[in-house]
């Protein structure tokens, strides 16, 4: 026995008695209770300050201070819009923490220690060194410990990475992170907090888990080359100004910033946010628990649904339908009895069964197999009476037994499982079976189907989304519920204990629907095999033996019903355990990213051209063409708010393609348009040599109406929201011109200038449509060049090599 264990037994820690209350409070006093670190948890103060503490916003603030010094007041207009927009922003992530705060509590995991001699769930955060705590099958173990009582089967992969079970018997450690697959024991608690072996190690990994969103990352692409270009070219066009046209230095710095805030795409970052945010109290007050923000993308993108049978298309639960005896005066009931009171199992299976069957204690237990998801069998042996498996026939009769394999085909074609009670005269050791197995009974159970199942299924087969089943049940069973749940191809299944290689269960994946006899470790290879085929994965289940793959998935969906082990790995967690949420949960994630990606395209006309006209202006040397406060009016009526409003609106259509790309053909279009209409205006207002004032006018004109135009190429007005919007933006933004022309530095303009403005006005959705397809025209060849280049490279490296 270790030292450390000594010196614990030496404080007279009983196991049967656990902690006093004095000793808890003592360990508390001294800080030594198990602290645990969420890395993805923001405090409130994390969230006013990250809202408030950004580059863009340090930009504005000095281009604010730029205007006030040159005493510009009109134009400091944007800074009300920029400060309603942290405001928003950090109400709206304050209270999303909020509803996932209540969820959490509700989710949260907790553990079983026994203290004053009693047995108590307490949170894991609360346990303290010392502490005896009583594991059993799904638990994950929240703290360093070491066996004290109990033999458990452990799974480490999740620290280690390796899948395999250990066996852990008294003395030995556990590692915190590691959770239970099966067994009961009593352990004690020799590291908490950062004290724990795997404290790094799981904080790191749980770093890890933040999805690499492909909005995050496009978002983050924009914003980093922004970043890089804003500065010089603000400077820059500031020169230009100032030394090379002879400008003003007020005016100088008032085109400078207007350069500046166009390129800012500080709408773009807050409607992501609160999109990402409102999606999150949605889904909340659905009963669902979202561990990673940005897995509502990966909501949207999902084309495969994996599917664990149990706790998805049944309710989790089982009834005995009939005991067969296979050999007579076998008293199957009596041995099935002393089985349950021997075993400590809590799956559904033995829970069905333990209701059904008496218990009886006659018979003598000298060594017990508990159940495994990796070994699909328990076991006892008795003394002077041998050994009795119970499980499923293809993991206990390696070789086949054609009369009990045809019995057992014509329950499970029927859709009922059945399992094998087998007797050996020779008693176990370990888990490994004993020889001489021969089957004596057989027990005949069914799952309960759950109501919404049907309709869940449904609305998934009319969404183009592949639904694939995969169970650790007899195959033909998996098929015959998922036939009556109404999936599509549920005939086409297969049993996973014949695919024995990667390459097998490959091919299956692409052939089959439904997956039998799946290990654990299968159950991640499926998953990892539809995601090198280019599928976006999502992987719900509720046990241990769903883990691993939980953890490979694109987005993992667990039940709170199930294990701690699912629930700590999953991104999101159904409270309510109820399937039938799953169609609202893809619809919200559909939503929120066409909505961002809609917005997007908006919010990214104005940057692409503002960036433009800036390196325009520096190498021609021409003044800017707008004041802060025109680009401000242009936002607001033309972006801000009909982005705001319709980001609220349906859109339930499945993402696809590339998020950048998507957002870039809508934003190029509008911002070419706008560039080509501006140069248009400047060779005009040059050739006729008209004022800087009736340029600007003119600018503000086209570039609005543009703009406006812009959100009927984005949102086609399919529905009466989009009309009004539309319609009513334009409304105020003509109003808003007729209303403060001085304001916002308008002039009269002249018949000839009027007619160039209503030519270019009545083309502009032509040359919308136009640039559209140019570019729609460009991307297709792009995709030929490359899909050429990719199939060339394939066959070059396909083709043999010469030997020299």
């Amino acid at each position: 026995m270790n030292t450390q264990l000594e010196k614990r037994i030496e404080k007279g820690i009983d196991i049967r008695a656990g902690l006093t209350t004095a000793q808890v409070e003592q360990r508390l006093n001294d800080g030594l209770f198990n602290y645990q670190e969420d890395a993805n948890e923001k405090s409130v103060k994390q969230i006013i300050r990250d809202n408030l503490m950004t580059f863009f916003n340090l930009i504005n603030a000095v281009l604010a201070g730029l205007i006030i010094f040159v005493g510009s007041f009109k134009n400091l207009f944007f800074l009300g819009i920029v400060i309603c927009n942290t405001a928003i922003g950090i109400f709206q992530e304050i209270r999303a923490k909020k509803t996932l705060d209540k969820l959490s509590l509700i989710t949260a995991s907790k553990v079983t220690v026994r203290r004053n001699h009693k047995s108590e769930k307490i949170a894991i955060e609360d346990v303290v060194l010392d502490d005896i705590m009583l594991l059993t099958t799904g638990n994950q173990i929240c703290a360093d410990s070491v066996v004290r009582q109990g033999t458990l089967e452990v799974n480490e992969s999740l620290i280690s990475g390796e899948s395999d079970i250990i066996v852990k018997h008294p003395g030995d450690h556990l590692f915190s992170g590691s959770f239970v697959v099966s067994g009961q024991a009593a352990v004690q608690v020799e590291h908490v907090g950062e004290d724990n072996f795997a404290f790094k190690i799981m904080s790191e990994a749980r770093k890890l888990k933040k999805y690499s969103s492909e909005l995050q990352r496009s978002i983050n692409i924009i914003l980093k080359i922004i970043s890089i270009l804003i500065v010089p070219l603000g400077a820059g066009l500031f020169a230009s100004q100032y030394f090379i046209s002879k400008a003003t230095f007020a005016d100088s710095i008032v085109n400078m910033v207007a350069a500046v805030l166009g390129m800012i795409p500080e709408g773009l970052v807050l409607l992501t946010s609160i999109a990402l945010a409102v999606g999150v109290i949605h889904l909340g007050k659905r009963q669902v628990l979202v561990h990673e923000l940005f897995c509502i993308e990966t909501l949207a993108r999902v084309d495969v649904l994996c599917l664990d049978k149990t706790g998805t298309l049944t309710e989790g639960t089982m009834k005995v339908e009939d005991l067969i005896v296979l050999e007579e005066q076998v008293p199957a009931e009596e041995i099935i009895g002393n089985i349950l009171h021997s075993l400590q199992d809590d799956n559904a299976t033995f829970m069905a069964m333990k209701e059904h069957f008496t218990e009886y204690q006659n018979y003598h237990a000298v060594h017990t197999i508990p159940f495994s998801s990796a070994r699909k069998y328990s076991g006892v042996s008795f003394e002077g009476k041998g050994t009795y498996i119970m499980g499923a026939y293809e993991f206990m009769f390696p070789k086949e037994d054609s009369f009990l394999r045809q019995k057992i085909d014509m329950h499970t074609s029927k859709g009922i499982r059945v399992l094998v009670l087998a007797h050996s005269p020779a008693m176990a050791s370990g888990t490994d079976l004993p020889e001489g197995l021969k089957a004596c009974a057989i027990i005949l159970l069914s799952d309960v189907i759950r109501s919404d199942a049907k309709d869940t299924l449904r609305y998934f087969a009319e969404r183009d989304v592949r639904l694939m089943v995969i169970s650790g049940d007899n195959p033909a069973t998996v098929a015959n519920i998922a036939r009556k749940a109404g999936l599509n191809g549920a005939d086409s299944y297969v049993d996973a204990t014949k695919l024995k290689s990667k390459k097998e269960l490959q091919e299956a994946v692409d052939k089959y629907q439904v997956f039998g006899r799946v290990t654990p470790e299968q159950k991640k290879e499926i998953v990892l095999a539809l995601k090198k085929a280019g599928h976006t994965v999502a992987m719900t289940g509720d046990g241990v033996n769903d883990v691993l793959a939980l953890k490979e998935a694109d987005c993992s969906i667990a039940m709170a019903a199930g294990s701690d082990a699912a629930k700590n790995c999953s991104n999101l967690v159904l409270l309510d355990s109820n399937f039938g949420s799953m169609p609202y949960i893809v619809r919200e994630g559909r939503r929120v990213i066409n909505n961002i990606q809609s917005a997007a395209s908006l919010f990214l006309v104005k940057t692409i051209f503002s960036l433009i006209l800036t390196i325009m202006s520096l190498l021609i040397s021409a003044s800017y063409p707008f004041i802060p406060i025109q680009l401000s009016i242009i936002s607001m009526w033309a972006v801000g708010i009909p982005t705001f409003v319709l980001s609220l609106e349906p859109n339930f259509n499945r993402v696809s393609g590339s998020f950048l790309k998507n957002v870039l053909q809508n934003a190029l279009t509008g911002a070419l348009t706008i560039v080509l209409e501006i140069i248009c205006i400047t060779a005009f207002c040059r050739l006729f040599d008209t004022s800087v004032s009736v340029r600007s006018t003119m600018c503000v004109l086209t570039t609005g109406i543009t703009s406006l135009y812009m959100i009927r190429k984005v949102y086609p007005l399919e529905s009466i929201l989009r009309k009004v919007i539309y319609y009513v933006m334009f409304f105020l933004f003509l109003v808003s011109l007729i209303l403060v022309p001085d304001m916002l530095n308008m002039v009269d303009i002249k018949f000839r200038e009027i007619i160039v403005v209503l030519g270019l006005v009545l083309f502009t959705p032509h040359i919308i449509d136009t640039i559209y397809e140019i570019l729609n025209y460009a991307k297709r060849g792009y995709r030929k060049i490359a899909a050429y280049f990719h199939n060339r490279k394939r066959k070059k490296s396909a083709a043999p090599k010469v030997l020299q």
